[in-house]
């Protein structure tokens, strides 16, 4: 085991290929990052040998922005890392509307990876209504 290998790894998200074949790998920080977004997108039911693995957050499609709404996302989200993502910590959770798309939101996470004591944060941007771009 060499540096930071004891924090996991796993392909990377998105799949893509490598440049010998195969696929390319994630590790440590970034394989943590990932799985936060992998847990993020999916919705609760998706996988269907893990029915339970996933987020509540799709549940709020078509909600309206609210300040019930954002913290009932920030609950969501804080159950399903916590359930899903064991590396870690979180030190914060928030749901802010987007300024100039009110049917945006960002959900802005803090959290501490238990192994490392290094602090981090992440941005995901989640649509209330449906076929918008980023």
């Amino acid at each position: 085991m060499s540096g930071r290998d004891f924090l996991g790894n796993g392909w990377s998200f998105p799949i893509r290929p490598g440049p010998r074949g195969g696929f390319t790998w994630s590790s440590a920080e970034t394989d943590i990052q990932e799985s936060i977004w992998i847990i993020l997108g999916t919705a609760k039911g998706e996988r269907q040998m893990l029915p339970q693995f996933g987020c509540g957050i799709h549940n709020y499609v078509f909600a309206p922005n609210s300040p019930a709404t954002r913290a009932s996302i920030a609950e969501d989200v804080r159950g399903a890392l916590t359930t899903f993502e064991p590396r870690i910590d979180l030190t914060g959770i928030r749901v802010d509307a987007a300024p100039d798309d009110p049917a945006r939101l960002f959900i802005r996470i803090d959290y501490r990876v238990k192994k490392t004591n290094a602090f981090h944060n992440l941005v995901y941007p989640f649509y209330l209504s449906e076929g918008k771009e980023s």
